[in-house]
Parts: structure tokens; sequence; C-alpha cells
């Protein structure tokens, strides 16, 4: 998963870390400089001073010559003669060396010896450095603290200019979000500049005009074609009932006046659920009635029956608890439809059982069964199980759509002991 942050976060870790790490760096730089420069040039002091020495005492070897030194200290014997000098130092060779020494007051500190040597003398001289590192520790947390002190600021920039910058953006956030809540169109390009965020919000301001355009054609169609469907199945109704009211009618034709009539009642539930699902909108019946989930399931069983056809099938229909839910008898007989239409379609012989309570509807079978991987790829529009027939592929899709719109949780599972299990959730009980 990629790692997600917001704009005006990362523009401001952005220059705080650009901040803090150009400050260090050059703190680094400068530390790294002075200890250098300082180094050499305490090493070129200390050699140029001990060459000094020795060419005084070669040329006044009075050990009361004077010799003006405030800050160094030097010894110088003949070559080879080393009995006075301290034994620690008669190993080095000629050069510069950093060394740890006790004072006169015997008090551990740094120094650093110089030694000289040619073919009459021998010289050492050595300084007391402590007081040069007392300074680089000092410089070092000057530099520290103006570390801190411009990671700080650059910090604080950062929130002014990240705000400063995300303004614009935060503006048009805000006014796409007024206009998804509301509803209604608004023209954003006048509220910007020139820019980046202007160009945005016009290619935003097009997309909501076409989007706009397209759900208003598509309301007006589903409004027509509702009301265009709707006509013709009232007339196959009404003609129907009048049919089945006549009293020398025959029972073979009167049971396929009943089967019209369960088919025009199907189409007029199939509309408005479809209706529903294009307009997103929850319908709940009025004056606060529920349906009998029961007597729904009674219904679809009956007009779904010429699916069954003449295949050796039982159908039970077992009503475990009372089962009512504040939804339309349309959408939920079109759900149901789905699932038990579906059992009776593809099981060739065996039983649907249907199973009413707890507040759920489960439907079995003994027909082909799914497989496991094919449980939730079922509810996908246009996607068929391997072990199914013809078919389009949209029923169960419709039945999802249809359940996430009223809350609801609907399932496929293979049976173990062969067939499928369909379960429509309509509470967590």
């Amino acid at each position: 998963m990629r790692y997600r942050r917001r704009l005006r976060s990362r523009i401001i870790i952005s220059f705080a870390l650009f901040g803090l790490g150009l400050t260090a760096l050059f703190a680094v730089a400068t530390i790294y400089m002075r200890t250098r420069l300082e180094d050499q040039l305490v090493n070129t002091t200390l050699e140029r001073e001990l060459r000094h020495f020795v060419e005084f005492k070669r040329a006044n070897p009075d050990p009361a010559a004077p010799w003006a030194m405030s800050l160094y200290q030097a010894q110088i014997v003949r070559a080879g003669r080393t009995a006075t000098v301290p034994l620690a130092w008669q190993k080095y060779d000629a050069g510069v060396y950093d060394i740890e020494d006790t004072d006169r007051n015997g008090v551990l500190r740094p120094f650093k010896l110089a030694v000289y040597k040619d073919a009459d003398f021998w010289a050492y001289l050595w300084f007391d450095v402590s007081s040069q590192q007392l300074g680089e520790r000092q410089l070092l947390v000057v530099i520290a603290s103006s570390v801190c002190v411009f990671a700080l600021l650059s910090l604080l920039i950062g929130f002014w200019l990240s705000a400063r910058v995300m303004s614009p953006l935060v503006d048009l956030a805000r006014r796409v979000r007024a206009m998804s809540s509301s509803g209604l169109p608004e023209r954003m390009r006048m509220h910007f500049a020139n820019d980046e965020v202007g160009q945005l919000a016009e290619a935003l301001d097009d997309y909501s005009l076409r989007l706009t355009e397209m759900v208003q054609r598509d309301r007006e169609f589903n409004a027509d074609v509702s009301h265009e469907l709707r006509t013709p199945l009232a007339v196959i109704a009404s003609t129907t009932e009048l049919l089945q009211a006549s009293s020398d009618l025959a029972d073979k034709p009167r049971e396929r006046l009943k089967r019209i009539e369960r088919a025009v009642r199907q189409c007029s539930e199939l509309i408005d659920a479809l209706l529903l699902l294009s307009r997103r909108e929850r319908q709940a019946p009025t004056d606060g009635e529920t349906t009998d989930v029961a007597r729904v399931v009674e219904q679809v069983v009956d007009s779904q029956r010429p699916h069954l056809g003449n295949k050796p099938i039982t159908v039970r229909v077992d009503i475990d608890q009372a089962l009512a839910v504040p939804a339309p008898s349309s959408v939920v007989a079109v759900a149901l439809s789905n699932l038990i239409g579906n059992a009776f379609k593809y099981t060739p012989a065996g039983e649907v059982i249907i199973t009413v309570g707890h507040g759920r509807v489960s439907v079995e079978d003994t027909g082909p069964g799914i497989a496991v991987e094919d449980a939730e790829k079922l509810f996908e529009r246009g996607v068929r199980g391997t072990k199914l027939g013809k078919g389009g592929g949209l029923g169960l899709a419709i039945v999802r759509r249809l359940c996430e719109l009223y809350g609801w949780t609907v399932s496929l599972a293979p049976r173990p002991q062969g067939g499928a299990t369909a379960t429509l959730r309509f509470s967590e009980r």
C-alpha cells in the first residue's frame, strides 16, 4: 500500500527537512574547516617556533640567554643525549604530535608536542591546547544552537508558506464539497487566478456540466420509461382481471391468466426497484408500514414455479420466525425473486429449502453448486459461474445494489452436501 499524507504536510515536512539538512551541512562544514585550518595553523606555528628556538640556541649557547616564549615551553639537548628529556617524548621523531601530559599542577591536559632533530641538537616544544579544545566545544554548542533555531525557523516558514500555497486548493476543495452536498453545479473558474488551480477548476466545471447533463438525461429517461411501461402493464392487468371475472372461463386459460397477472406484478416491482437504483434513493413504506417477508416469500415461490417445469424438485418453505422489514414489498420481492428463481432454474432434481427467520432468508438447493472462488464474483455485473447455464449475469448484481441501498447483506456459499446456499440478511441478529 502506498504511503499517503496530506499535501500541506508534505510541503511542511519537505521545507523543514530541507532547512535542517542545509543548516546541518553548513554547520558540519564550518566545524570541519575550522578544526582543520586551526590544527594546520598550530602545527605550522609550532614547527616554525621550534626552528627559531634551535637557531637561537645555536647562536646563543649561553643557558642564561633570554628566549621570549609566553605560550610555549621548550627544551633542547645535544643530539643523542636524552637523559633530561621525559621518557614519553624520547620515542618521537621529528614532527608534531597530539599527546596528553600533566601540567605543573598535576592536571592531565592535552598538548601538542613538536620535535626537531638534526646532527647537533634535538629540541622539544610543547603547547597546551586545552583552551583551543574549549573554544571548539563552545563553537560546537553555538553552531548546534544555530541549527536548532534555523530548523525551527524553517518549520515555521514551512507552515506559513504551505498555508499560502495550499489556500487556493483548500478553497477549491471546499467549493467542490459544497457543490456535491447541495447537488447544484457552480462555476468555480471565476473564483481563481489563471494558474494551475484555475485550470483545474475549469476542468472540474466542464466535467460537472457534462455529468449534470448526463444525470438529467438519465433521470428523464428513467421517468419516461417508467411512465410508458406502466401504461401497457396497467392495461394488461385490468384486462386480465376482467377475463378472470368471467364465469364461463375454463381452468387452463384461467391458470394462464394468473401467470400473466403474476408476470405483470413482477414487472411493476422490477420497475420500482430499478428506478430506486437509478436514483440511488432509498424509499420506505408510508405511515411506518413494514413488509411481511414470509408473505412475500410465498408470493415469489408461487410466481417462480414456472421455472420448475416438470423437474423432480421438492420446494419447502420453513417459517422459523415472523420477519418484517421497513422496506417496500417490491424491493424485497425483487431481491428474493433473483435468489429463489436461480435456485429453481439451476437445480435439475432434489429439493429447494427456503428458511425465513432470525433477520434473514436463506435459500438452499441441490443444484450443481458454485466454486468457492466464484462466490463473490457472481455479484459482479456480467459475471456468471462456470457451472451455470446461459444468462446475462445481472440478477445478483441488482440484488447486491439493492442491499447496499437498504443496508442489507447478501452472500452465496457452496453446501457441503452439494448445491449452494444464498442468504439475504436484513439485520445482524
